[in-house]
Parts: structure tokens; C-alpha cells; sequence
């Protein structure tokens, strides 16, 4: 019994890192997000690429089941959302 409940319980600690680590990363991705909008909003140059290296750290996550794909951003798309309101 012992074994199985251990099993268990790393399981769920393993689980629990996975998402902890991918909230994380989603700060720092929402903070590189608001930079390059902040940029835009000024017309000047920026790069998607720091966001870009997190998505791709969240979506390795995210092959595991427990987290949510995220797309990746373009440049394109934060002009679009800096020029939207």
C-alpha cells in the first residue's frame, strides 16, 4: 500500500511543478507581452523573440497533458493589439 501512495504522491508533486513552472513562465511571458506593446504604442522597434523562447518553454510543458498550449506571437499581432483600443 505504501508504494502505491507514494507513487501517488509523486505523481501529483511532479503535476504540481508542471503548473507552478507554467505560471511562472506565463508571467514572464504577459511582461515581455506588455513590453512590446508598450513599444509599439510608441512606434518603436521591438521583437517577439523573448516572448516567443517562453512560449516555447510553456508549450514543451504543455505536451504533458496538464497545461494549455500557447500560440506564438508576431509582430503583427502585438501591433494589432497595441492599436486596438
Amino acid at each position: 500500500m505504501t508504494n502505491v501512495h507514494e507513487a501517488i504522491t509523486k505523481h501529483s508533486n511532479a503535476q504540481h511543478n508542471i503548473v507552478k513552472t507554467f505560471v511562472t513562465l506565463e508571467q514572464k511571458r504577459e511582461l515581455f507581452i506588455d513590453e512590446a506593446v508598450a513599444l509599439a504604442k510608441q512606434n518603436k522597434e521591438f521583437t517577439v523573440d523573448k516572448i516567443n523562447q517562453v512560449t516555447i518553454e510553456m508549450n514543451k510543458l504543455a505536451q504533458k497533458g496538464i497545461v494549455p498550449l500557447r500560440k506564438r506571437v508576431t509582430v503583427d499581432m502585438v501591433k494589432e493589439y497595441a492599436f486596438r483600443k
